[in-house]
């Protein structure tokens, strides 16, 4: 039989991205052509009608699967032919599925299985019998009249030399061919998982009675599979996998059998009632059943797992486009206790210019040494800026820098950085490759202070797992995870662009079309020959072609070279057009960055004055689209505009709040610094940070805590409780007089 052709995928995505067709059939043609989403998002917006680089990788990521459920229909209907058993219905229903799982539930009957209870029944020529009680023609008026039909219906099969000894073998026989007819069902195992998904319940117990853990919450406890948040979902996983919890997921099953006798039974006066309701409760528990729980299972994790990456993701995007901190010169402190604070002065280029070690807390407690080599390098170099990481003795560190700044004359600020993940980078093969004669605790300290310099450049070195805004990210699947997690951070570099002479190959590496060979090429050829004048000169990067440089090179900018737009994110495909452009507005490349707003806006009203739309006419002149043309336009008035600019600023404290100090109702600023399912952290300038469980985040209703904060945000909250023993805080956005 012919299989019939793909179905039209464009549409599918059309409509399910509330599209045009055409939007989506460019999309897919520029994706088969090897183009990067960074590069279609933002070079390619009238192709896509501007969709967003967000919207064009879920996009990407839902064609990948169409085309995979196609390619997997495809190969089911083959398979199922070359068995002879392909039928017209069959094929019709196989292409009209809608997910993989419908096709996989579709092509169950006709999987090669092992051996069997059923197959091994068929072998005994018990098929036509389990047949025959299938068709429930045979009718009786009581149980002992349906014994003896089924009796008298199941003689023939008793064959001794095939292993059928007596008629009640011929019938338990056929009855395990029907209880696996019924397990094939695609249309019965469907409505039996949904009425599992709908219905059922997920209940946890302590694996040990006796035993106290961090899963005591969950004893004994049930919730309804519909309706468990996936945060639990993670939690109660963990649980299992520690073996500390059990968990058994507790199905409709009255309902369920209902539903298989209502699809198997047609005759209720039948000799066969008896045998199919018994094989029906057969089926569902020996077949179905434990087949139906993993999948539910893991349809639960795949779901919350899906949800962590996403809030993983959106976390990690706020973090990595915090606004940097230009012009800061810095002493960056990595707090500590007995080997005490190591400490990295850097300029305001982020390089290292001294390094030495305080030891101002517990067990040497040297104040008035710290305050002394404060007070000599912070006249030495011209400081302006403290940073303190904010993991162990933070709080003891602040509280010294805070007393000395206080009674100092040094016009100096202090801010605590999250150090999530600085150790990681510290010991790598990475940190050891920049730099070799530096000892894993002064690298440390120098990346909290570049992490407030430019967060961007300094946390791409540093594997997204590691910089402690997510939940239950080792739980996760990491592949997933990894995917997820490269493509914010490819998102986040290529929104802002990077300088092609200072570029670390961390940085490099996540640019569009640019993989880590690449980036380390760039960074020689740099080294050997000297900065880059022209963006062209990208072309003489070993490994680096034409396609490469097509991709890559709009998000490269060279300040102060030949060519004044290669500073911008004009593309050089569009550099003729910008010049043009340039001469009919008589602008001049002096006038890059310093071009009057409201000047280049009146010049193209006025020169098309009796257009409708005068950009549209400007840009048919030019041979340009419209959208590029405004794109060329925003950047001849402010080049390479830094998105991050618009952020939220960085907080600088100039106080200390040690734990003891805190009370109950006490109002207090914070910054979030992470957002999970059930909450929000929030730096309140303790060790530990605060927490405002989604209950107390507003007075109104919210779905999620990402609906009213994100990292990096500065919120005002109240103090609900402290556990002094555990040094945990709870906290409340809500009003005042709203507080519970």
């Amino acid at each position: 039989m012919e299989i019939p052709a793909i179905a039209d995928i464009s549409s599918k995505l059309a409509k399910e991205f509330n599209i045009r067709k055409q939007q989506a059939g460019n999309v897919v043609e520029l994706i088969d052509e090897g183009n990067t989403v960074p590069f279609i998002a933002r070079y390619r917006k009238e192709a896509t009608g501007g969709l967003s680089d967000d919207i064009l990788r879920d996009l990407c990521d839902r064609l990948a699967y169409l085309r995979n459920l196609d390619e997997r229909k495809n190969e089911v209907i083959r398979l199922i032919d070359e068995q002879g058993k392909l039928t017209e219905e069959l094929q019709k229903e196989i292409l009209k599925a809608e997910v993989l799982q419908r096709v996989e539930d579709l092509y169950k009957p006709f999987k090669q299985k092992k051996s069997t209870r059923a197959s091994k029944a068929r072998e005994k020529g018990l098929e036509p019998l389990a047949v025959i009680l299938l068709a429930q023609e045979q009718n009786a008026g009581s149980t002992e009249d349906a014994a003896k039909i089924n009796q008298v219906l199941a003689e023939p099969y008793i064959k001794e030399e095939l292993g059928v000894a007596s008629a009640e073998e011929a019938l338990a026989g056929a009855c395990d061919i029907i209880a696996e007819i019924i397990a094939d069902d695609p249309d019965i195992i469907a409505a039996i998982r949904e009425k599992t998904i709908s219905s059922g319940i997920l209940e946890t117990e302590a694996a040990d009675s006796e035993e106290k853990t961090v899963y005591d919450m969950y004893y004994g406890k049930s919730e309804a599979v519909a309706k468990i948040p996936n945060h639990r979902i993670l939690a109660v996983n963990r649980g299992e996998k520690e073996k500390k919890l059990k968990i058994k997921l507790v199905a409709p099953v009255d309902s369920i059998i209902e539903y298989i006798n209502s699809a198997i039974i047609k005759n209720e006066r039948s000799s066969s009632l008896y045998l199919l309701q018994e094989t029906a409760k057969d089926a569902y528990k020996r077949l179905i059943s434990p087949s139906i729980e993993r999948e539910v299972r893991n349809m639960l994790t795949e779901r919350a797992e899906t949800e962590a990456i996403k809030i993983f993701a959106k976390n990690t995007e706020k973090l990595l486009m915090t606004p940097p901190v230009n012009g800061a010169r810095i002493i960056a402190i990595d707090p500590g206790f007995r080997t005490g604070c190591k400490v990295a002065v850097i300029n305001d280029t982020g390089k290292l210019l001294a390094y030495t070690t305080v030891y101002p807390t517990e067990p040497k407690k040297d104040i008035s040494g710290t305050e002394a080599t404060l007070d000599k390098l912070i006249n030495k170099y011209n400081i302006n800026t403290i940073v303190i990481g904010n993991g162990t003795a933070s709080r003891e560190t602040e509280e010294v820098v805070a007393g000395f700044l206080a009674k100092s004359n040094h016009d100096v600020q202090y801010t605590i950085v999250n150090e999530a993940g600085a150790s990681v980078y510290s010991a790598s093969e990475l940190a050891s490759k920049e730099y070799p004669e530096l000892d894993v605790t002064t690298r440390g300290a120098m990346s909290l202070g570049r992490r407030l310099q430019d967060p961007l450049a300094e946390l791409v070195k540093i594997s997204p797992k590691s910089i402690g805004v997510g939940q239950y990210q080792h739980d996760i699947n990491q592949n997933a995870l990894e995917g997820a997690l490269k493509n914010v951070v490819e998102n986040c570099v290529n929104r802002v662009g990077v300088d092609l002479n200072t570029a670390s190959p961390s940085l490099l590496s996540y640019i569009a079309g640019v993989s880590k060979t690449i980036a380390d090429n760039i960074v020689k050829h740099r080294e050997e020959n000297g900065k880059f004048e022209e963006r062209k000169q990208l072309l003489k990067v070993a490994k680096l072609g034409p396609k490469t440089y097509n991709q890559c090179v709009g998000f490269m900018r060279i300040q102060g070279g030949k060519n004044p737009l290669d500073a911008t994110s004009v593309h050089p495909e569009s550099y003729e057009a910008a010049k043009k452009m340039m001469e009919k507005l008589d602008l001049q490349a002096s006038s890059i960055g310093k071009a009057d707003v409201n000047a280049i806006d009146l010049k193209i009203k006025s020169m098309y004055k009796r257009e409708a739309k005068p950009l549209v006419a400007m840009a048919e002149d030019l041979g340009v689209g419209a959208i590029t043309l405004s794109d060329i336009i925003e950047e001849i008035k402010k080049p390479a505009r830094d998105p991050r600019d618009s952020a939220p600023p960085v907080i600088f404290r100039n106080d200390v709040k040690k734990f003891e100090d805190l009370k109950e109702g006490m109002e207090l600023t914070g910054t979030v610094r992470n957002v999970v399912d059930f909450g929000a952290f929030i730096d309140i300038g303790i060790k530990n940070d605060g927490l405002v469980h989604i209950s107390q985040m507003s007075d109104k209703f919210i779905k999620h805590p990402m609906d009213v904060v994100s990292v990096g945000d500065t919120v005002e909250v109240t103090i609900l409780s402290i556990d002094y023993d555990k040094e945990r805080v709870g906290l409340s956005m809500r009003r005042k007089g709203n507080v519970k």
